[in-house]
């Protein structure tokens, strides 16, 4: 592990605005990259119940919009936060759509892989709906496949928060 924390991140919400993540300081986090036409895009039905569960107990979950995974979220920000709203009544936060492999990478996702490398030690992102936990002091905890499910993570937040 090591001394650094997510709170030194700066990212875009969804309507274009920078947010320091220091404000999230003394929350759990759960920041996960999304998408609107994925096969695991059901799984925003099982996050908001996620949220709405622990939100009360210093939890966030922050999703980050991604189209590196088979061009899977097109939309604009705008297009991206109709969906979100309309067919899954998310009500945690929206980030600006970003890239989490390669050279163009989010700082932030840089960070969260290099912290807790996948599988076989490679530290790039597999698939749309990578959950990373981060616990309450900024460090990375946890990464969790696309295949996680929202409800096995449920189990993990119960044992910390």
């Amino acid at each position: 592990m090591s001394s650094a924390s997510v709170y030194g991140f700066q990212v875009k919400n969804i309507q274009g605005q920078d947010v320091s993540l220091e404000t999230f300081r003394g929350k759990t986090l759960l920041i996960v990259n999304v998408a609107s036409r994925c096969g695991f895009t059901p799984q925003y039905t099982g996050l908001e119940a996620l949220y709405q569960k622990f939100k009360d107990r210093n939890f966030e979950i922050l999703a980050f919009p991604c189209n590196q995974f088979g061009a899977q979220e097109p939309g604009t920000e705008s297009d991206i936060e109709t969906f979100c709203k309309t067919n899954y009544q998310v009500s945690f936060p929206l980030f600006s759509k970003i890239d989490v492999n390669g050279a163009t990478a989010a700082p932030l996702y840089k960070f969260l892989k290099s912290e807790v490398p996948g599988l076989l030690g490679t530290e790039a992102v597999k698939w749309n709906f990578t959950k990373f936990l981060v616990g309450k002091d900024g460090q990375v905890l946890k990464r969790f496949a696309p295949t996680d499910s929202p409800e096995a993570i449920g189990k993990e937040l119960e044992k910390i928060l």
